[in-house]
C-alpha cells in the first residue's frame, strides 16, 4: 500500500507537470470516490422515497403518471449503477498504474478530458474513431 499523498485543496492537474504523477493520481482517485459516494447516496434517497411514496392512487391518470415517474427513476438508477461499475474500473486502473492512458493507442488521455470525464478509457481521437465506426455499422 502506498503512503497517502497530501493533496492541496486547490490542486488542479496541469500540463506542465509529469503525466499521472502521484498528485494527479490522487486528484482523480478522490474525484472518482466522491462521485461514487454521491451516486450511492442518491440511490439510497431514491429507494427511501419509493418506499415512502407507495400508495394506492384511485385516479387512473394520476396512477399512470406516478408509474411513469417511477419507471424513469428506475431507469436513471440503472444507468447510475452502470456508472458506478465504470468508476470502480477507473479506480482499479489507478491502482494498477494504467489510469490516464488510452486503451486503444496507449497514448495519454488529455487532462481536460479526464477532468470532465474521469472514467474515460480512450483519448478523444480514439473515442471519435470508435463512434464513427459504430455509426457506420449501425446504419447497415
Amino acid at each position: 500500500m502506498k503512503a497517502e499523498v497530501f493533496l492541496p485543496e486547490d490542486y488542479k492537474p496541469a500540463e506542465d507537470e509529469p503525466f499521472m504523477n502521484d498528485l494527479q493520481l490522487e486528484y482523480f482517485r478522490r474525484k472518482l470516490i466522491n462521485w461514487k459516494s454521491e451516486i450511492l447516496e442518491d440511490s439510497r434517497d431514491t429507494i427511501e422515497g419509493m418506499k415512502d411514496s407507495t400508495r394506492n392512487i384511485p385516479d387512473v391518470a394520476d396512477r399512470a403518471s406516478e408509474e411513469t415517474d417511477r419507471a424513469l427513476e428506475l431507469r436513471t438508477r440503472d444507468r447510475q449503477r452502470k456508472l458506478v461499475s465504470k468508476i470502480d474500473s477507473a479506480l482499479r486502473r489507478i491502482e494498477e498504474g494504467e489510469y490516464g492512458y488510452c486503451e486503444i493507442t496507449g497514448e495519454p488521455i488529455s487532462l481536460k478530458r479526464l477532468d470532465a470525464r474521469p472514467i474515460a478509457t480512450m483519448s478523444l481521437e480514439a473515442q471519435e474513431r470508435h463512434e464513427r465506426r459504430e455509426k457506420v455499422h449501425r446504419d447497415d
